[in-house]
């Protein structure tokens, strides 16, 4: 059995994936992939689901989930992943279980590639790791604080993986190819500098300097108008890289 959050919640079997249609009980799933292998207390849950209105019965109605989600995840042959614990329950993985971890392996393998001087292989594990997702992370969960503060982390994560599979491509020199994609990631990221930067600097080492330059100033128009800021010192370098050789 394998979970898979980055998209919506699904739980994938031999027999293919299962998503989890009642909210509930995918938001208390979501939590408990969020803690595997820690004790998430049942006042935590009632939180997550209800927020500060919760039902009469929350222990109740918690055991409820608890018992449905039990079904939902058995499997003939094995053990039960979601155990009681005192005030609270538990749920057991290894880390091969879920996509995330995977991502998270990926990502490190990538990163030591990078200090080891190996970028062909680093961009194949960035890119191994950007595969895994379907979509926005717990798209089909609601999102309590426990959630809202995980999918903070995941998507910081992605971000920092999409960057760094962009700056090793460069280095191997697939400029022309990165256009693309990286216009994309500065219309879905406007605010983060080192895609404009890296977009430059594809776009100056495939000979297009104008728009090079295009595009340091949509960066500069849109840093100064969402956060009164100029580029930073990076994208100002490469600007007059970009200047002193037209």
């Amino acid at each position: 059995m394998r979970y898979e959050i980055l998209g919506p919640l699904r739980v994938v079997d031999e027999k293919g994936g299962s998503p989890l249609r009642a909210q509930k009980l995918a938001a208390v799933l979501a939590v408990l992939l969020i803690r595997s292998d820690q004790v998430v207390m049942a006042e935590q849950l009632t939180r997550e689901i209800w927020g500060e209105l919760p039902p009469r019965r929350d222990t109740a109605s918690i055991y409820v989930c608890i018992s449905r989600l039990r079904k939902f995840l058995s499997r003939p042959g094995q053990q039960n992943p979601i155990i009681t614990r005192p005030g609270g329950y538990m749920l057991r993985r290894a880390s091969s279980e879920c996509d995330f971890d995977v991502f998270q392996q990926l990502v490190a393998e990538g990163r030591k590639c990078v200090r080891c001087g190996e970028p062909a292989q680093a961009a194949l594990c960035f890119e191994q790791a950007l595969a895994l997702w379907r979509g926005p992370a717990f798209s089909n969960v609601q999102t309590g604080p426990i959630v809202a503060g995980f999918l903070k982390r995941l998507d910081e994560m992605r971000i920092e993986c999409a960057e760094m599979s962009a700056e090793a491509h460069l280095e191997l020199g697939r400029h022309r190819e990165l256009v693309g994609r990286l216009r994309s990631l500065v219309a879905e990221f406007p605010l983060r500098e080192t895609f404009y930067r890296q977009l430059m600097l594809a776009l100056y080492r495939s000979d297009q300097k104008s728009e090079a330059l295009g595009i340091y100033e949509s960066a500069r128009r849109v840093l100064d108008r969402e956060l009164g800021l100029e580029p930073g010192r990076k994208l100002r370098e490469l600007r007059h890289t970009v200047l002193a050789s037209t």
